[in-house]
């Protein structure tokens, strides 16, 4: 259990580095706008 849970923290820790470390990269990583059809019902 200690090696997955090893494994999984040095894999996220990579993605946060390569995220941080290559340019332009945290302007491509962004939440999805999602519009659901009730968004244009009035309240």
């Amino acid at each position: 259990m200690l090696l997955s849970v090893g494994t999984v923290t040095l894999l996220f820790g990579w993605c946060i580095r390569k995220v941080l470390t290559t340019p332009d990269e945290v302007d491509k990583v962004h939440a999805v706008n999602l519009h659901t059809p009730d968004m244009d019902q009035p309240e």
